[in-house]
C-alpha cells in the first residue's frame, strides 16, 4: 500500500513502481513503469524542443492511447500546462476551449482535426496530428505550487471553465486516493472513465502512485466493459451512477464480477437500492462511495466496512482535506442541521483560468473555525453530518444538470438551441432520470414542426450527453415581475408532465 506522504512534488514523479512492474496494459500490450518513464522523457523532449514559453498550454483532444497517457505528465515535465479536452465534446466547445486557454499546441488525430472549422483554432496554436520524440528529460524540479494543468467543467451560467492545478493539487490527489483505497502493486486499474474528467484523470495517477497498473478503456456498450474486465483481469473499477446502471443490466460471468476487488463512486451520489445491488453483484469488491467537485479534486471518501450500514452517506474527509457544513449565516452547523459543504486544504485549486469574477463567487476565505484556513472551495451543495461524522448529500442549490456523470450548464444548451432560430427561447432542465441520474428536458418557444430540425442541428453541435430526451413546445413561457424567464414555473410544469 502507498504511504501517505504530505510532502508535493512534481506530477511527473507520479511513476513510482519498480523498473519492470507493469504501468499500463491495452491492445497493443504491457508497458513497465521503467518504459513508460521513458517514453514521458522523450515526449517532453519533443514539447520542449518546440520552445514554447514556460507556462504555455498544451491541448490534446484524442481517446485514451498512450500518447494521451503520457501527457499530462510530459508536459509538466516540460515546464507547460496541460489542457485535456473530453473526446466526445464537438468543434464547438473544443473552440471554446482553445481559445479561453490560448493554447499554444493542441494534439489530437487527423479525424479529429479535419471537423475543425476556419476560426476554430485560434491564428497562434499549433495542430499536431504526430507528436514526436525528442531527447529525454529528466524528473521536473518545478515548485509543486506551480500550476500543471487546466480541466475544464460546466459552470451553473455560460460556457465551461478551466479550474487551474498545481502539481501539490495533482500530486496529494493520487497519493491520498491510491492510500485510501489501498491500490496495491500487483492492482489493474481498467479506466473507462474520460482523461478530461478529474476523477477519470485520478485513475492514471493514483494507480502509477501505487506503483500499479492502468488499463485505459474507450468503450461503447457496457459489454465492452464486461469483456475488458475479464480480458485484463481487472482488479478495480470506477463509475458513475448511471454507468453503473448499466453496468448491473449487463451479464457479468463470475469468474469476472469475482475478480474486482475494489468498486469507486463519484460524479452522483448512490442510492440504497443502487448500494445493494452492488454489494450483491460483486460480492467481494470493496465499495467506495465518495464525493468531490474539480475544485477541489475530492473531498470525502465512505469506509466500504460502512457502506451497507450507511448506503446513503457520502463519509468522511478525505486525506489532506478539511470539509466543514457551513450554515447560512457562516457558522459551522451542528450535527443533524443542514449546510453548505466547504472544503479547505491543499487540495483546493487555484481558481478559474483568467476568470477572477467568478473565481471570486466559488474560492473565499475558509470559515472560522477552519483548521487550515486560507482560500476554501464553497461549493454550492446542501450536505448533512451524523453524530458520528458521516456526511449525507442533501442537494445541490445552483441549476446544473449531472447526468450520465456529466455536469451540464444549462445556459450551453440553451444557447445551443437559440442558436438555429427553431426556438425563440429555450431552458434547459434536469429531470429526476432513474438511468441518467438526470436527464435533460428543453422547454422551448415555437413551433413544434421545426422540431426534426432543431435535434438534427443538436447532434451536430452538442455531445450526446447534453442532447435533450424530450423537448416541450410552448407558444409562450411565463415571465417575472422583472420580465426574465419564470424558471422555477417551467420547471414545475415540465416535472408535471410523464418523460
Amino acid at each position: 500500500m502507498v504511504p501517505i506522504d504530505a510532502t508535493p512534488r512534481p506530477i511527473d514523479h507520479v511513476l513510482r513502481g519498480g523498473p519492470d512492474a507493469p504501468a499500463l496494459l491495452d491492445r497493443e500490450g504491457m508497458v513497465d513503469h521503467a518504459t513508460a518513464e521513458a517514453a514521458v522523457a522523450r515526449l517532453a523532449g519533443w514539447l520542449a524542443a518546440l520552445r514554447l514559453d514556460p507556462g504555455a498550454r498544451v491541448a490534446t483532444w484524442l481517446p485514451k492511447t498512450r500518447i494521451a497517457c503520457w501527457m499530462p505528465l510530459a508536459a509538466a515535465r516540460a515546464g507547460l500546462v496541460h489542457v485535456p479536452v473530453n473526446p466526445v465534446l464537438r468543434r464547438g466547445q473544443v473552440a471554446h476551449i482553445l481559445a479561453d486557454s490560448g493554447a499554444a499546441v493542441l494534439v489530437t488525430q487527423e479525424s479529429r482535426a479535419a471537423t475543425l472549422e476556419p476560426g476554430d483554432v485560434p491564428p497562434d496554436c499549433a495542430v499536431v496530428t504526430t507528436p514526436g520524440s525528442g531527447d529525454a528529460l529528466p524528473r521536473s524540479g518545478a515548485d509543486p505550487d506551480t500550476l500543471a494543468a487546466l480541466l475544464y467543467t460546466s459552470g451553473s451560467t455560460g460556457r465551461p471553465k478551466g479550474v487551474m492545478l498545481s502539481h501539490a493539487n495533482l500530486w496529494l490527489g493520487a497519493i491520498g486516493v491510491a492510500g485510501y483505497l489501498g491500490i496495491l502493486p500487483d492492482d489493474r486499474v481498467l479506466a473507462v472513465l474520460p482523461l478530461g474528467f478529474d476523477y477519470g484523470q485520478n485513475q492514471l495517477f493514483s494507480t502509477w502512485a501505487a506503483g500499479a497498473c492502468v488499463t485505459p478503456l474507450d468503450y461503447l456498450t457496457p459489454r465492452d466493459v464486461v469483456k475488458a474486465a475479464g480480458r485484463f483481469a481487472a482488479t478495480t473499477l470506477a463509475g458513475v451512477p448511471p454507468l453503473w446502471t448499466q453496468l448491473l443490466e449487463a451479464e457479468w460471468p463470475e469468474e469476472v464480477a469475482g475478480g474486482l476487488r475494489r468498486l469507486t463512486n463519484s460524479g452522483g451520489a448512490l442510492t440504497p437500492a443502487m448500494v445493494r445491488a452492488l454489494r450483491t453483484r460483486f460480492p467481494a469488491a470493496r465499495l467506495f462511495a465518495m464525493y468531490g467537485l474539480t475544485e477541489a479534486f475530492r473531498s470525502t471518501y465512505l469506509d466500504p466496512a460502512l457502506v451497507d450500514a450507511y448506503p446513503d452517506s457520502i463519509g468522511r474527509a478525505v486525506p489532506f482535506a478539511e470539509v466543514m457544513v457551513v450554515r447560512g449565516d457562516g457558522a459551522l452547523a451542528v450535527p443533524g442541521e443542514a449546510g453548505e459543504l466547504v472544503h479547505a486544504g491543499p487540495l483546493v485549486a487555484k481558481g478559474y483560468w483568467r476568470d477572477p469574477a467568478r473565481s471570486a463567487l466559488r474560492f473565499r476565505p475558509a470559515p472560522a473555525g477552519s483548521l487550515y484556513g486560507g482560500m476554501a472551495v464553497w461549493s454550492g451543495d446542501t450536505v448533512v453530518a451524523d453524530d458520528a461524522g458521516l456526511l449525507r448529500f442533501v442537494g445541490r442549490d445552483d441549476e446544473m444538470i449531472k447526468t450520465a456523470g456529466h455536469r451540464v450548464s444549462p445556459q450551453e444548451v440553451e444557447e445551443a438551441a437559440t442558436a438555429g432560430g427553431e426556438a425563440a427561447e429555450a431552458v434547459a432542465l434536469g429531470i429526476a432520470d432513474a438511468r441518467l441520474g438526470q436527464a435533460i428536458v428543453l422547454v422551448a418557444r415555437g413551433d413544434a414542426a421545426a422540431e426534426p430540425a432543431l435535434r438534427a442541428r443538436l447532434k451536430r453541435e452538442l455531445p450526446a450527453y447534453m442532447q435533450p430526451v424530450r423537448i416541450d413546445w410552448r407558444d409562450d413561457l411565463p415571465r417575472n415581475a422583472n420580465g426574465k424567464l419564470d424558471r422555477a414555473a417551467i420547471a414545475a410544469a415540465a416535472r408535471s408532465e410523464r418523460p
